[in-house]
């Protein structure tokens, strides 16, 4: 077996969040939103956390793995929550 020693990253060490797309805050475990992606709550699959913005009272998200060794975001998913305001909407 070939092994390669260099800046690979575990999987393990990845974090899924949900970020509120217009203020770049992060949802937390307690239902509110950080500047800090450390204080987000991490999903285990893009679907779960998929699921779980689509029934948040914000606007559009973005679904984001985090890489807490280097501080970088990949955009994995996006959406709208139910915050959302329909365009041509009438009351």
């Amino acid at each position: 077996m070939l092994v390669i020693k260099g800046y690979l990253l575990s999987l393990g060490l990845m974090n899924i969040l949900i970020e509120n797309a217009d203020s770049l805050e992060f949802f937390t475990t307690t239902g509110v939103w950080s500047k800090t992606a450390a204080e987000g709550k991490v999903f285990r699959t893009t679907l779960t956390a998929f699921t779980a913005a689509k029934q948040e009272a914000i606007g559009k998200f973005n679904i984001v793995c985090h890489i807490p060794q280097t501080n970088q975001f990949v955009n994995l998913d996006h959406g709208k929550g139910k915050g959302a305001v329909e365009a041509g909407a009438t009351k």
